[in-house]
C-alpha cells in the first residue's frame, strides 16, 4: 500500500533588509519610474472606485424611476455601444478572401445536391421495384 504523503509546511520567507544586499541596494532609485507606477496604481484604484460608485448610482436611479421604458432604452443604448466597440476589434477578410470562400461554398453545395439527388433517384427506383 502506498503511504499518504503530507505536504511540508512552507516556512515563512525572510524579509530582506535594505542594508543586507550590499552595494547593489545603495543604487539611486529612478524617481520617474516610481512616480509612473504610483500614478498608474492610483488611477486604477480611482477607476475602480468610480465604476463602483456609478454602478451604485445607476442601481438606485433605476429603482427610483417609475417607468420601465427609460430603463429599457438605456440598456439598449449601452448594448449598442458595446457592440460598436466589439466590431472595431473584428478583423474583416479581404474582398479576395470573401470571393474565394463564397466560390468554395457554392461548389460544395452543388456537389452535395447532385449526390443527394442521385441517392434519391436510386432509392426511389429501388422502392418501386420492391413494391411491384
Amino acid at each position: 500500500m502506498a503511504r499518504i504523503q503530507r505536504k511540508k509546511k512552507q516556512r515563512a520567507k525572510k524579509k530582506k533588509q535594505p542594508g543586507a544586499e550590499g552595494v547593489a541596494s545603495q543604487e539611486p532609485r529612478n524617481d520617474a519610474v516610481a512616480k509612473k507606477t504610483e500614478l498608474f496604481s492610483g488611477s486604477v484604484k480611482s477607476v475602480k472606485t468610480k465604476a463602483y460608485s456609478s454602478r451604485q448610482k445607476s442601481l438606485t436611479r433605476t429603482k427610483a424611476e417609475p417607468g420601465k421604458f427609460k430603463g429599457y432604452i438605456d440598456k439598449g443604448l449601452q448594448f449598442l455601444r458595446e457592440v460598436k466597440v466589439e466590431l472595431k476589434k473584428v478583423v474583416w477578410p479581404s474582398r479576395k478572401q470573401t470571393i474565394g470562400s463564397t466560390v468554395v461554398v457554392l461548389i460544395l453545395t452543388m456537389i452535395i445536391s447532385v449526390f443527394l439527388g442521385m441517392v434519391d433517384i436510386g432509392l426511389s427506383s429501388l422502392i418501386r421495384v420492391v413494391l411491384k
